[in-house]
């Protein structure tokens, strides 16, 4: 279908930015959208392989309501990295339409977003935003929920589902779901009451196989023959590799672990290293220089990154910095690093293709379970990253054996059966007593009968029909809240959310966590109390292994019956270790004491992105305890303190300092020890500082200050 022939149907520009990007035909899964609705407004759930063609699909959704019906548009995602990717593509192909991106801050309503068009958002800042009272929301027109499959999630599929089913409910909006791998795509599609697009298109022929040694053996529906590998290595992993390369062309290749990664990019680095040209390395040694001094002092991980990176391999996991990620994910889109070994991370929805995907490890560690094997949709989703619609013709996607009898087993399992069905996760208690609380807080549900018939029209009632269990849960759920003063109930009129409900309804956190803090917030405790009031709390899970020493620390002051740390009973379903925060807060505690990042990486056995994200969480919930702290009229300024001094790193001393912009954590202690202990000795010995500081960052500190003292 051309595209032309929806002249008049849709907004001229929408054509326009199409005949600009080259896009002269849709694909089928986009004629078929098409046919079936997608101009009329129709809900629509696409299953259909990466590249085939869905976000497009989307696009022309958004725009027809933006441009055509001047109503707003919404995308969602899961992974704030998705999102932004996203609003990203679309400035580019659509700069005069007013975008905007919201994917941080829970606890805000974000009025400004009334002034724009589109919204990018992430599935947690949609249902916060709608909490805190979207006034904008009965003027969206359209909204996308991207990686649907999602649902299946135990950790984001409850929030995406009820927030799905409360927008079907509230809203008159057409929606646009996605996805790559829905085994059970019909029952989603009933329940969205939804068109359902289903396809295998891909524009790009996809070699499916099974490597073992030297060869790989193909599939496709049926076993197909088999393709040598060029090279002289004996294992698949290395294999792949050498023939990739012979090719010209980039491998990524999933492994089960962090260490796993690292090991594998390092075995690899010899066989990319021959493969760069002389500019290459130039440019991958500016970029392995960068990622070293990503951190103020290099940890051997960021030495370990930079040194692979020059080799033109990298590995990828949670355990990087943001910029460390981002600087490798922009040498391989530049063909720079040939090869990336990571966790499965990558695989979801971000937009990093390669011409040979291989997923070498099948099994994965999953605590109190053991050992499992990965499910078939995670492998689709892994293989969906294979083949690049702009520079291949052809892409490999590949799984190792680690021994030739396992060929079969492993094709028969993961090259040809279905994926497996998504099946809800909506009966996990914690998830359902935050969504329980949000209901009423908003006044959306007052009453138990309310709050289980709203269940029944979700994924989970519309896929097990009895909801007998959730109704035993909420029934439950309903009298904890109660009896921890977050409702009350009234005569004719059902449950209200008290100002403290209401508000930790707002702050997006449990009311488990709520309820910790506010039992132990009037109590007098020492900084390392305080640290253990904020990471004793469901949102800063998971922790760092407990070393002996933070044991012994925590069973000293048990004995002592300090009041900062004491047992929290009923904190969650299953097991509970008490030690485990005290050893999340010791490690804060070392931050903030100005313990070197690389002292405590190694102390505690954590990479530099584990630390940064249980500061940006610790921060949260410093800031929750705050606000709850005031409603409860309890005296906020040591929290206050603490927050300042978990965002800088530093300890009690600094604090003035670094009130002044271009003054952080190394500045700060460089000034002190030199003297200048406070923004008065600043003002006081301007020369001194200049020589410490530098002209130019000292003129911007001096220009906050004002006229001389």
């Amino acid at each position: 279908m051309d595209p032309l022939s929806l002249k008049g149907s849709v907004p001229n520009e929408l054509l326009e930015s199409l005949a600009k990007r080259g896009i002269a035909a849709f694909t089928p899964p986009q004629e078929d959208a098409i046919g079936q609705g997608l101009l009329e407004g129709k809900n629509m759930l696409v299953a259909a392989p990466t590249a085939s063609g869905k976000t497009l699909i989307a696009e022309i959704a958004m725009i027809k309501w933006v441009l055509g019906s001047g109503r707003k548009a919404v995308y969602v995602a899961p992974m704030r990295a998705l999102v932004s990717e996203k609003q990203k593509e679309f400035m580019e192909n659509y700069p005069y339409i007013r975008s905007a991106i919201s994917i941080g801050d829970l606890d805000s309503g974000d009025k400004w977003l009334e002034e724009y068009d589109i919204l990018f958002v992430s599935t947690e800042k949609l249902d916060s935003l709608i909490r805190h009272g979207a006034g904008w929301l009965p003027s969206v027109g359209c909204i996308v929920f991207d990686e649907v499959h999602m649902l299946g999630d135990r950790t984001r599929g409850p929030t995406l589902e009820l927030l799905m089913t409360k927008l079907m409910e509230t809203t008159d909006a057409q929606l646009i779901a996605l996805s790559a791998t829905v085994g059970n795509a019909g029952e989603i599609a009933e329940w969205m009451k939804a068109e359902l697009i289903q396809s295998d298109y891909r524009p790009i022929k996809l070699a499916k196989g099974v490597a073992y040694g030297g060869k790989v053996s193909l599939y496709d529906g049926k076993a197909e023959g088999s393709m040598t590998l060029e090279g002289k290595e004996k294992t698949a992993e290395l294999r792949v590799v050498e023939d990739t390369l012979y090719r010209g062309k980039q491998a990524l290749i999933f492994y089960s672990t962090k260490r796993n990664t690292e090991a594998g990019a390092d075995r690899i680095s010899k066989h990319t290293e021959a493969a760069l040209s002389a500019q290459e390395a130039e440019e991958l040694d500016a970029i392995g220089n960068k990622i070293m001094k990503a951190m103020e002092r290099p940890t051997p991980q960021c030495l370990k990154l930079s040194g692979l990176v020059k080799k033109g391999v990298a590995f990828h996991h949670s355990g990087l910095l943001n910029q460390q990620r981002a600087y490798v994910e922009e040498a391989f889109k530049s063909n720079l690093i040939k090869v990336i070994c990571s966790t499965t991370t990558l695989g979801l929805g971000v937009n990093m293709p390669a011409h040979t995907v291989l997923v070498k490890d099948l099994y994965r560690y999953n605590p109190g379970f053991g050992s499992e094997r990965i499910s078939v949709n995670e492998v689709m989703q892994l293989f969906g990253r294979a083949g690049r619609p702009k520079y291949d013709t052809e892409g490999r996607a590949i799984v190792a054996a680690n021994a030739p009898g396992n060929i079969g087993d492993i094709a028969k399992r993961y090259l040809l059966s279905k994926a497996e069905s998504v099946d809800s996760s909506l009966g996990i208690t914690p998830v359902l007593r935050t969504h329980v609380l949000a209901f009423i807080s908003e006044g959306f549900l007052t009453t138990g009968e309310g709050i289980e018939e709203f269940i029944s029209k979700s994924f989970y009632g519309s896929q097990y029909g009895n909801t007998r269990h959730i109704s035993t849960s909420i029934g439950s759920i309903l009298e904890e809240l109660a009896g921890w003063e977050f409702i009350i109930e009234r005569e004719n009129s059902g449950y209200h959310a008290t100002r403290m409900g209401k508000r930790v309804s707002e702050l997006y956190i449990d009311p488990l966590s709520a309820r910790w803090m506010i039992n132990t917030l009037g109590k007098q405790r020492d900084t390392l109390g305080y640290l253990y009031l904020i990471s004793n709390t469901m949102e800063m899970k998971p922790h760092p292994k407990a070393r002996e020493e933070a044991e012994e620390e925590y069973v000293r002051r048990r004995k002592e019956n300090d009041l900062s740390i004491y047992y929290q009973d009923n904190y969650e379903e299953g097991y509970y270790d008490p030690v485990a925060p005290f050893a999340t807060a010791m490690l804060l505690n070392e931050w903030m004491e100005e313990r070197r990042e690389d002292e405590i990486i190694a102390r505690y056995a954590v990479t530099p992105g584990f630390i940064y994200s249980k500061l940006s969480n610790a921060d949260w919930m410093a800031y929750s305890a705050i606000e709850l702290a005031k409603i409860m009229k309890v005296p906020t300024q040591r929290l206050i303190d603490l927050r300042i001094r978990m965002r800088y790193g530093i300890r009690e001393e600094l604090l003035d300092l670094v009130r002044l912009e271009q003054i952080g954590r190394a500045r700060a202690r460089l000034l002190y020890s030199n003297g200048i202990k406070s923004v008065s000795d600043i003002r006081a010995n301007r020369e001194k500082v200049a020589g410490l500081l530098g002209k130019e960052i000292a003129g911007k500190v001096f220009e906050q200050l004002g006229g001389s003292e």
